[in-house]
């Protein structure tokens, strides 16, 4: 069997991309979310919008931080392995580089008037980017009532109770998930038999 080649031009494509993420991406991984949907969805189109808050919510749910997590997820569906390989190295080499740089001058430059001024003035962006992220996920996500209450259900779970366990919310999302789509099921069966029967729905 021969074995398809590879794309070098697409991997190196791949790492570009995540390579020139990295560095902007403030505030975590969620801030990052706005910036791929931006290259990844509609300037490469190499996944769809459904795609991406998909993999964000898997990313979300496994161990690791979720801008690494993402990064490979998403290298994998555009080129398989080395596409998570190459997404990978492009995600982290900017910032270790930059980590290793600011931990040997950071106690130099921490009590920085204009670098104190600089961090205050990056924090509520980052609330933004993250806001916007949340904003056009949920267009995606929400897609009927019972996405909307879910979704509001967690969101006062999680205000109210700070110290909830993340991996347990998104575990009851997951499971009422499976039980709403088996109800529905059972519900479009019933009805289809009765069509079949001849009865009045």
């Amino acid at each position: 069997m021969e074995k398809k080649k590879l794309d070098y031009k697409l991997l190196l494509e791949i790492f570009l991309v995540f390579f020139k993420i990295s560095p902007i991406t403030f505030g975590g991984g969620f801030a990052m979310i706005p910036i791929m949907e931006d290259v990844m969805v509609h300037k490469k189109k190499w996944i769809g919008k459904e795609e991406l808050v998909d993999v964000f919510a898997v990313s979300q749910s496994v161990p690791g931080a979720i801008a690494v997590n993402s990064a490979i997820f998403v290298g994998y569906q555009i080129a398989g392995i080395p596409g998570a390989l190459i997404a990978l190295l492009g995600i982290v080499t900017p910032t270790f580089v930059i980590i290793i740089a600011l931990g040997v001058l950071f106690a130099s430059f921490q009590h920085n008037v204009h670098v104190q001024a600089a961090l205050r003035g990056i924090r509520p962006v980052v609330v933004a980017l993250i806001a916007s992220a949340a904003w056009k996920m949920s267009k995606v996500s929400l897609v009927d009532k019972t996405c909307v209450a879910l979704c509001a259900v967690c969101v006062i779970a999680l205000l109210l109770f700070k110290s909830l366990n993340l991996i347990l919310v998104i575990i009851s999302g997951a499971l009422v998930g499976i039980v709403l789509v088996q109800v529905q099921k059972l519900q479009k069966q019933a009805s289809a038999q009765k069509k079949v029967r001849g009865e009045k729905l």
